[in-house]
């Protein structure tokens, strides 16, 4: 089995400011801290012999190699990328950086922030403007409504609130 991977698809060039940050702290971290830790292991690992059979050696030869691409990753990313940080023009549509309110059919509030590819997290409702949710949302309005697909059927959404900057404090 080769190396081959087919090309992907290039994730849209966009990052909010804060997910701009995080990236770049995290190059920083794997280029500053943890790429000198594990090369001093790797030439502690070289000094005891017979690098063949010693586990670390191989070991933190194989982190080097997964640093080493990840770094180089979010060299290249980071020099590709455009932060949006400022609001659109017209505030009452949906656009990069929204955070959006959808009501679902059982009357429940869902809260989702429109962001780049490098910087989605669902568990924050961070979703990535190449998804289909998103997709779906740009452009819409207050009182739009969208139909998203899901495993149990369609499920219609309606937009309850679109607001921009710093989220609204909820009583949750």
């Amino acid at each position: 089995m080769g190396r081959y991977r087919p090309p992907q698809k290039p994730g849209s060039k966009y990052i909010t400011p804060e997910g701009f940050q995080r990236l770049n702290d995290e190059l920083s971290y794997l280029w500053k801290k943890k790429r000198p830790q594990v090369t001093q292991a790797v030439r502690e690992a070289a000094a005891q012999g017979d690098r063949s059979e010693n586990a670390e050696y191989i070991y933190g030869k194989k982190q080097l190699r997964e640093i080493d691409y990840r770094v180089r990753f979010l060299r290249k990313r980071l020099d590709n990328i455009t932060v949006v940080d400022t609001p659109p023009s017209d505030t009452t549509r949906v656009f990069f950086g929204a955070w959006i309110e959808l009501e679902n059919q059982h009357g429940e509030i869902l809260r989702y922030r429109i962001v780049g590819p490098d910087e989605f997290d669902p568990q924050h409702g961070f979703i990535s403007m190449d998804s289909p949710v998103a997709q779906a949302l740009m452009k819409k309005s207050v009182d739009d409504s969208i139909v998203v697909n899901t495993p149990e059927g369609d499920n219609e959404l309606y937009i309850v609130a679109i607001y921009y900057g710093t989220p609204k404090n909820h009583d949750e």
